[in-house]
């Protein structure tokens, strides 16, 4: 293992935006919005609703306990984070927050979005939403990131359950459309994300954290994008047969999915993480990256748009 050495950061003022971003808040905007969705679907199937005033409090419990995972992360994280040079800056091995700050922060906005889901909604979207944060502020960040290279994969499921939390917020129970939400986001983890490790593999080897290029190398990780790619497109078009998803959804669906097939078949045929990858490739890794989170936004706007705005027309049986 590559022995971990770093300077010790100089302390400065600590300002608000630290504090933002020790929630990570573009991690903690996906989770709301993907809640969200999940909300809209659920009563869009069942007809049960929330109190708007309830349902804006159990949102506001999900961005809590999103915030609050991202501050355990960053405190577990700080060793690493302070050498390499894409975190270096973030608050805590920039020397604005200490460390044992940022874990009380994170413990004390995991209680508090647990106890506020429970008051707002039931058990049940509590339950989930304090195993969402244990999975990734514990079994993610803890236990999987430094030990394998399916971190990513099995982490993976800390991020889709938004979804399902918000489905049970409005109604108790989590069915199958609700899992169904929850797989996009997890077959939709690892290409979004090896994507990324593409441009920063060398960061991670650098820190011994076995992300799949580092244990695996470049042409196994854009074989596994491909692969992953095409089951989460198979997956991303389920909800046309339960009836979740309509035709707008459906439109979505096969287009963008369409997209980030050519994108990861691009990417297959091209070099980008080697040694020496001309800039195009590299600029087509990024571009990838990218582009999953426009496909994510855009599914789940789909299946928002179609239930909170009464625009669901099933495909099947329609």
């Amino acid at each position: 293992m590559t022995e971990l050495t770093a300077t010790t950061p100089a302390k400065r003022p600590a300002t608000a935006a630290d504090y933002v971003n020790l929630m990570k808040p573009r991690i903690m905007m996906l989770v709301v919005f993907t809640a969200v969705a999940g909300l809209a679907a659920a009563s869009g199937i069942t007809g049960v609703t929330m109190h708007p005033a309830m349902a804006a409090i159990a949102v506001l419990a999900v961005a809590l306990g999103s915030g609050a995972a991202g501050a355990i992360n960053m405190w577990y994280d700080a060793d690493i984070d302070a050498i390499m040079s894409r975190t270096a800056t973030r608050p805590i091995p920039s020397g604005a927050v200490p460390k044992e700050e940022a874990l009380t922060m994170g413990l004390i906005m995991s209680g508090v979005s647990v106890m506020l889901m429970w008051l707002a909604s039931n058990w049940l979207a509590a339950a989930l939403l304090a195993m969402s944060i244990a999975y990734y502020g514990w079994f993610y960040t803890m236990v999987l990131k430094r030990r394998t290279a399916q971190n990513i994969v099995i982490g993976g499921a800390a991020g889709a359950f938004p979804p399902v939390i918000g489905w049970a917020a409005v109604t108790g129970n989590t069915p199958l459309d609700a899992w169904i939400l929850f797989a996009i986001i997890f077959f939709w983890t690892p290409p979004h994300f090896w994507a990324l490790s593409l441009l920063a593999h060398k960061e991670y080897a650098k820190v011994s954290v076995p992300m799949l290029p580092v244990t695996h190398g470049t042409k196994a990780t854009r074989l596994q994008i491909i692969l992953y790619t095409v089951v989460l497109v198979a997956v991303s078009l389920a909800p046309l047969a339960t009836g979740l998803g309509g035709w707008i959804y459906g439109a979505v669906a096969t287009l963008l999915g369409l997209v980030f097939l050519a994108f990861s078949v691009a990417l297959l045929r091209s070099k980008a993480g080697d040694d020496g990858a001309p800039g195009a490739d590299m600029k087509l890794a990024r571009n990838t990256f990218l582009f999953s989170i426009l496909y994510l936004f855009a599914l789940f706007g789909a299946v928002l748009v179609e239930h909170a705005a009464g625009l669901h027309f099933p495909v099947i049986g329609a």
